[in-house]
């Protein structure tokens, strides 16, 4: 069940990040946590560190390297503490909280007529990416909307080197806690084949986004991934397995 249902959910998710440049734990975290909590977030991370190598080989011309390097700064000290969020912190109550944060976060951006994107800024969305990302997956949400008014291609192949970068630092945290079971890695492993055929897929909405709707995309997978995970979090709730 976990590999039919959270591999069709992985494939999905592969659409979206093949296509806007992130969305894959967006879509794919809350169903694989719903399954099976134990493989979580390792299983996600092995797909996170996978799925941007993609990306890159062909649009690694793309990337802005001195974003990546403010983000990937901020990410480090907030990895620690969403590792600390792991051990300490319910997967109901971490779940809730990131997807509020990121409606509050595509509200305020929407209502905007862009995000500044600087130094700062960049780094401030690399420290919450550690520790939605490391804590639960999802780390997408806050390096996406600083970059929302980029190009499409520019979009992908930065934050693909982000991911790529913040998913092998959270698999090597997440072992150093150990909360990197056997089975989050094979778990991962097997989610590896319908995510490349899910990227495969991806090709015609890239070109079709490309076309300015990049930015419309960007908020709407976010604000959707933040309803969806409140929405399995209360079901969970109010009928138990």
């Amino acid at each position: 069940m976990v590999l039919m249902v959270g591999g069709l959910a992985v494939f999905v998710g592969a659409i979206v990040q093949g296509s806007v440049g992130f969305g894959v734990g967006l879509v794919a975290a809350p169903v694989l946590t719903m399954l099976d909590p134990g493989v979580m977030p390792g299983a996600i991370q092995v797909v996170n560190m996978t799925l941007p190598l993609f990306t890159l080989a062909t649009e690694w011309r793309r990337v802005d390297w001195r974003g990546v390097g403010f983000a990937t700064l901020g990410r480090f000290p907030g990895s620690i503490i969403g590792a600390v969020v792991i051990v300490y912190v319910s997967v109901y109550a971490r779940s809730i909280f990131v997807a509020v944060m990121v409606l509050v976060a595509v509200v305020l951006t929407a209502r905007a007529l862009s995000v500044p994107r600087n130094g700062l800024t960049v780094t401030s969305a690399g420290f919450v990416s550690g520790i939605t990302g490391t804590a639960t997956g999802i780390g997408g949400p806050p390096i996406a909307l600083v970059y929302q008014n980029a190009k499409g291609a520019q979009i992908r192949a930065t934050l693909a080197m982000f991911f790529f970068l913040s998913a092998a630092q959270s698999l090597v945290i997440l072992a150093v806690v150990g909360e990197l079971p056997a089975s989050a890695l094979t778990t991962g492993a097997a989610l590896i084949v319908p995510m490349v055929l899910g990227f495969a897929v991806s090709g015609p909405l890239r070109r079709y986004l490309d076309g300015g709707k990049v930015r419309v995309a960007v908020l709407t997978v976010a604000a959707g991934s933040a309803v969806w995970l409140l929405a399995q979090n209360v079901v969970t709730r109010m009928w138990p397995a």
